[in-house]
């Protein structure tokens, strides 16, 4: 399957990015041999093959997040931003 320029020129833009011409011809190649080769990849035969999402052995250690009111209570950290507030939360410009 080969891409387009105006496939490529549309994921650019989704990913908000700016290509040249050139750059938009190059990707479109480049993206069209890794789509070929992962087709290749899903032809692998994996039946019985065990998933793994990692081989190190490592695992991640997590824990919950909780404010120690110690510290400082939320309006002090609010009060640290010049930005405008509104109901305890910063106000900030819109994006896009």
């Amino acid at each position: 399957m080969k891409l387009t320029k105006e496939q490529v020129e549309q994921l650019a833009l989704l990913a908000r990015l700016k290509l040249s011409q050139e750059e938009v011809e190059r990707m479109a190649n480049e993206m069209t041999d890794i789509l070929e080769y992962m087709a290749i990849l899903g032809e692998a035969d994996t039946d019985g093959v065990k998933e793994t999402t990692q081989v190190t052995g490592l695992t991640n250690v997590s824990r919950e997040d909780v404010l120690d009111k110690r510290l400082c209570r939320p309006d002090e950290l609010l009060e640290a931003s010049s930005l405008p507030k509104v109901q305890h939360q910063i106000r900030i410009k819109r994006m896009m």
